[in-house]
């Protein structure tokens, strides 16, 4: 039997509500845009968790600092 996480379960029940919202519209780039709503709070979380310190949150996240400063700047998220 499939056990989903509490996390999966939740985007698998949101990403039924985006379907049920967008009616007969197609959707496009879904994954590039999940990736990008679930990555700008995971990357909050981290910094939070690690009260600031870049190389602690990029540890946390399993990323060097170097992609985790580019992921801040994508997203609008650099001090």
């Amino acid at each position: 039997m499939n056990h989903k996480s509490p996390l999966e379960q939740s985007v698998r029940d949101r990403l039924e509500r985006y379907f049920s919202d967008l009616g007969d519209a197609e959707p496009h780039d879904l994954l590039a845009m999940v990736v990008s709503c679930v990555e700008r709070p995971v990357l909050q979380v981290a910094l939070e968790k690690s009260q600031g310190n870049q190389s602690k949150a990029a540890a946390m996240l399993g990323v060097t600092r170097s992609t985790l400063r580019k992921k801040l700047l994508a997203h609008n998220l650099q001090p």
